[in-house]
C-alpha cells in the first residue's frame, strides 16, 4: 500500500507547551483559551464559511511530541494495567493522529478561537468538522473498561489561603497551575509512578508542577484539600543567579509576599 502524504493546514497556538500540561481529554469546566490558525493562500477562510453557527467542532490533529506507537499502554485514568492502544485515547499511536472535540468561541478570518482543548502549542491540525448533536452523541452508549471510573473522582476543595495563592499566581499570568492541580489530583491523586507526588509530613502530600509544588491533604468521602502553593527553589537556590527557567522573580515575590509569619 502506497504512503498517504497528509498536510498541515494550520496550527494551533497555546500557552500550553509540554506534555504534562496537557488535558487527559477536552475538559468542561475549563476556560482555558487557545488558537487555531489556519494557513493562508489556500482558500482556508472561504472553508470556514457558515461554521460560526456550530458551539463545538471536530479536529483532526497530530501528537507531534510522539515518534513511537505502543500496541499496550496504561491509561492515566481508570484502569491498574495496560490496554490495548486501540482500546484508548493515549497519544502512542500508530499514524500519531487524534481527534478532539473543542468548543468554538469564534471566527476570525483564518483564526478560530476555542476553550477547553487538550492540545498542545504548535499541534499540526489536518482537518476541522462541525459537531453535529443528533448524529454525533450516543449518551447511552457502553464505555467499556472505564465504566464506573466516574465513580471514583475526587472531590477537590482549596483553602482559603491556597486559594489566595493561586489568584496571585494566576494575576501574574501563571495561568496554567491550576488546571494542572486539579486534573491530576481528580483521579488516583496518590499514583506516583504516574505523577510527580510523593507523601510528605503530617499525612499530606506535595505535588510537583517545573519549580512549583502543592500541598494536599485527603478527607473523607473522596475529598482532597490544597492546603497551600509553595516554591520549589529554596533560599538559597534564589540566591544564585542562574535562572534556567526563567521564573526565579516571580519566586522571589511570591515568597516574599506570602511569607509565613
Amino acid at each position: 500500500m502506497a504512503d498517504l502524504l497528509i498536510k498541515p493546514i494550520g496550527f494551533f497556538h497555546s500557552d500550553l507547551k509540554h506534555p504534562y500540561e496537557a488535558a487527559r481529554q477536552p475538559r468542561e469546566d475549563s476556560l482555558h483559551t487557545a488558537e487555531i490558525i489556519l494557513e493562508t493562500g489556500h482558500g482556508f477562510e472561504q472553508a470556514l464559511e457558515g461554521l460560526s453557527g456550530f458551539d463545538r467542532i471536530w479536529v483532526v490533529f497530530q501528537f507531534h511530541h510522539n515518534e513511537n506507537w505502543n500496541p499496550m499502554v496504561r491509561p492515566p485514568r481508570g484502569a491498574n494495567q495496560k490496554v490495548g492502544l486501540f482500546a484508548t485515547r493515549a497519544p502512542y499511536r500508530p499514524n500519531a493522529l487524534g481527534l478532539s472535540c473543542l468548543r468554538l468561541k469564534k471566527i476570525e478570518k483564518n483564526k478560530l478561537t476555542i476553550e477547553g482543548a487538550d492540545l498542545l502549542d504548535g499541534t499540526p491540525i489536518f482537518d476541522i468538522k462541525p459537531y453535529i448533536p443528533e448524529i454525533d452523541s450516543f449518551p447511552e452508549a457502553k464505555s467499556g473498561w472505564l465504566e464506573g471510573v466516574e465513580k471514583n473522582r475526587w472531590q477537590i476543595q482549596w483553602s482559603p489561603s491556597a486559594a489566595n495563592q493561586m489568584r496571585w499566581l494566576e494575576s501574574q499570568g501563571l495561568k496554567n497551575l491550576r488546571l494542572f492541580l486539579e486534573q491530576q489530583l481528580e483521579y488516583e491523586p496518590l499514583d506516583d509512578d504516574r505523577k510527580r507526588v510523593k507523601e510528605d509530613v503530617n499525612s499530606s502530600y506535595v505535588l510537583s508542577y517545573r519549580t512549583w509544588r502543592a500541598r494536599f491533604t485527603l478527607l473523607e468521602n473522596q475529598t482532597l484539600k490544597i492546603e497551600e502553593i509553595f516554591s520549589g527553589y529554596s533560599d538559597e537556590d534564589l540566591l544564585n543567579a542562574e535562572d534556567r527557567w526563567e521564573d526565579k522573580n516571580l519566586h522571589r515575590q511570591f515568597k516574599s509576599n506570602f511569607a509565613k509569619a
